[in-house]
């Protein structure tokens, strides 16, 4: 009486669970025994505490991957990585293999990638993370025109970075046409505060700025038909994925469960409690969500569409012309959408966010 009384998505999760247990039992017996799945993200201390943001925070909040690994002898370490070198240190553990899966930015994943060291998108993050140029409240500027030739505060290889250009191209300017300060966030923010520079490239510390009388903002990726929000993925790296495809699908699970739970109204409450845990108030978090031409339920849509396989080109052509890199990766093979398609499947989202587009040109 019990099992029939069950939901039907609990019902489709456990008997998802088991179908990925008999190819990873084989694998395992084959001697490819994996031990341990390390993912990295972003973490903040919180009371003595770690706490993650994003998907990570719900899905470590809540348990999910960790036990459905344990089901499969295998233990979940979280690496936590702090938000002043996301990047460079997500990168570093990608390449020395310290990791198996990360979720940062697009900017320096196509960097990684670039340099030879392979990692495949295995989760898009949904539409993307806002982007805020902000400058002191007693300044006279209005648009980025009249900061031409004064100093910003951005820092350099995150992926904000391409945000704030394609801002620079729309108007006909370059970085060169600014003294840039390559300062991280907290910074950035302090300098601004203090009056050492005309203007600071931010993420929705923007609001704790303009909240405290210090700084106003006067652009943001907020706007419609823009298409220019930073983007944070799940990526894994190649060689694991190809080597462990039933692994690699329990852990894109999770990460769908999580944009789905996120996604849905009665949570949203909760979500942002949860990431008020990263030091940010409530209060700011809930106006980077406020007002953007992205409604709540599209903002966490792991959708591998046309506007995500233009946004990596793009990346990658920045990167080409602004010298981070010396050779441009083909970015319509990093994706691997598969896990994804199988996840919606497994879960019965496959018409939760609407029909699914058609997927661009992957690597699978």
């Amino acid at each position: 009486m019990m099992n029939r009384m069950l939901p039907r998505r609990a019902v489709a999760w456990a008997g998802a669970v088991l179908a990925l247990w008999l190819p990873l039992k084989a694998a395992q017996a084959a001697g490819e025994r994996v031990e341990v799945v390390r993912i990295a993200t972003v973490a903040y201390p919180n009371e003595g505490r770690t706490a993650y943001n994003g998907a990570a925070a719900v899905i470590a909040g809540r348990g999910w991957l960790e036990k459905d690994l344990q089901k499969l002898g295998i233990r979940l370490e979280w690496v936590p990585v702090p938000v002043q070198s996301v990047g460079a240190s997500v990168n570093e553990a990608f390449a020395n293999r310290s990791i198996d899966f990360a979720a940062y930015g697009d900017l320096p994943s196509v960097i990684l990638n670039s340099n030879g060291v392979e990692t495949r998108l295995i989760v898009p993050g949904g539409k993307g993370n806002n982007v805020y140029l902000v400058v002191p409240e007693g300044s006279a500027a209005t648009s980025i025109r009249d900061l031409k030739g004064k100093r910003i505060a951005l820092h350099r290889g995150r992926p904000w970075e391409f945000s704030f250009t394609r801002l620079l191209e729309a108007n006909g300017l370059k970085l060169s046409d600014f003294k840039i300060a390559n300062l991280n966030p907290q910074a950035g923010a302090a300098a601004l505060a203090a009056g050492n520079v005309d203007a600071f490239v931010a993420l929705s510390d923007a609001f704790l700025l303009a909240d405290r009388g210090l700084g106003r903002i006067i652009w943001s990726t907020k706007l419609p038909d823009q298409g220019w929000k930073m983007r944070a993925e799940l990526w894994g790296a190649k060689d694991f994925v190809e080597r462990h495809p039933e692994i690699a699908q329990v852990v894109a699970n999770a990460y769908v469960r999580a944009a789905h739970w996120i996604s849905r109204d009665e949570n949203a409450a909760e979500f942002i409690r949860l990431s008020a845990a990263s030091g940010h108030p409530e209060s700011t978090l809930r106006q980077e969500y406020a007002d953007d031409s992205v409604g709540w339920k599209a903002r966490w849509e792991p959708a591998f569409d046309a506007a995500l396989a233009d946004h990596y080109r793009h990346v990658a052509g920045y990167a080409l012309d602004a010298r981070l890199i010396r050779k441009a990766p083909d970015t319509d093979r990093l994706f691997d959408a598969r896990f994804v398609r199988a996840a919606l499947k497994e879960l019965q989202l496959e018409s939760y966010w609407g029909a699914p587009p058609a997927a661009p040109r992957a690597g699978r």
